[in-house]
This record gives structure tokens, sequence and C-alpha cells, in this order.
């Protein structure tokens, strides 16, 4: 895959994350995200081009034929294959870095997230009482990594029912040093010794028989 490396987390589901000037420098844009961007800023453009190169990449590895997928958006902004419905799609990016996953007969959700500084209103909403005073006790930046795992996981489910922060992911049952779960009919699987930024990713059940990707 142009040098990248793409992980399976599940039967069907993949990902691949990499820092964005290094996809950039392997994958040609393509021109439909190029046009896309050109409305963006430099890092919004950065970003959104090296998560839809990844995606790219991955889908003609993984769907022999597939060539130059329209890649649509539903209302909820969560990202579609118009033309192979049955296959799920995920992107992310942050601090420079893109991730992208694929679901082969399975909705997929993916969140990749680079530690920042918290703010404790961040932290009381998506932490228990339990949690939030284990993070508290952990030194600045490893409180911000055990907190940026935690919010990979709650971000990759919504994100996989297509829902996005509009389904409250603060919601989502996620502990401080959780690295799998389930949760509303979708599993999630932090990726804590394959990425060394956090990243999880989330996945339903297969949809069953199908005749297409």
């Amino acid at each position: 895959m142009n040098g990248f490396t793409h992980r399976s987390v599940a039967p069907g589901v993949h990902y691949a994350a990499a820092p964005c000037t290094r996809v950039l420098g392997s994958l040609p844009a393509h021109p439909a995200d190029r046009a896309a961007a050109r409305t963006m800023d430099d890092t919004r453009a950065t970003e959104f081009l090296a998560a839809r190169g990844l995606l790219r990449a991955m889908l003609a590895m993984l769907i022999p034929g597939l060539r130059s997928p329209v890649i649509a958006a539903h209302d909820t902004g969560q990202p579609h294959l118009p033309q192979w419905p049955a296959t799920g799609i995920s992107l992310s990016h942050s601090g420079g870095w893109a991730a992208a996953a694929v679901g082969l007969g399975r909705r997929v959700g993916v969140d990749i997230e680079v530690p920042s500084a918290l703010s404790p209103r961040m932290v009381r909403r998506c932490c228990t009482p339990r949690d939030a005073a284990r993070l508290s006790a952990l030194p600045g930046r490893d409180r911000e990594t055990a907190f940026a795992w935690l919010w990979t996981a709650q971000e990759a489910c919504v994100k996989a029912l297509g829902t996005g922060l509009a389904g409250a992911p603060w919601t989502v049952p996620v502990g401080i040093g959780q690295r799998s779960g389930e949760w509303n009919g979708v599993r999630w699987r932090a990726q804590h010794d394959a990425s060394t930024i956090p990243l999880t990713c989330a996945f339903t059940a297969p949809y069953g028989p199908r005749t297409r990707p």
C-alpha cells in the first residue's frame, strides 16, 4: 500500500494511520479530494487530503477492481461510498496525523487523537468521578495521553453508528486504561500495541449475506 501498513482488528475491519506529511509525500491526492480541499486552510487541507489518501489506498487494495470511488457524506457528516453501501468507511485526523478505516460488510469508526492540554470541563464530561480522580493523580503528559485513549474509544463508537458528536460520545462508558469494550451494538478495540498515537477502531457485527462489498 505505497509503503503504508494496514492492520486488521477483526474480520473485514482494517485501518491505517501515518503522519500527514508522509502520506502526502507518497500518495498523490485524488483530483476530487483536491477540489474539496480548496476552500480549507492549509492545516485542515493537509489532514483532509492525507486521511482521504489513506482511505483510497486501502480501498484499492481491499476491493480489487474498485477505481476512483466516490466518497460522499451523510447529513451527519459520516463518510460513505454511495456505490458500495455495504462497505463502511471512517476518517480521522489530529495534530498532523491521519487515519482511515474500512469495514467490509460492517459499519466502522476510527479515531486518532494527538494528546493535548485538558480542560477540567472535558474531564468531568467524559469520565466517571473515579476515573477523573485517577487522571488527576497522573503527571501532566501521562494524564493527557490516558485521556486521549479514552476519548478515541468514545469517538470511534459514535462514528461507527454515524452519529458523531450528536451521539454524545462522552456518554459511552470507557474507563482509563481500558483496551476494548462493547456499547450499543458496537465493539471497540484501542490499538495500544500497534500505535504510538492514541487510536481506536470500532465496528458493528457483519451485515450478513451480501452480493457486493
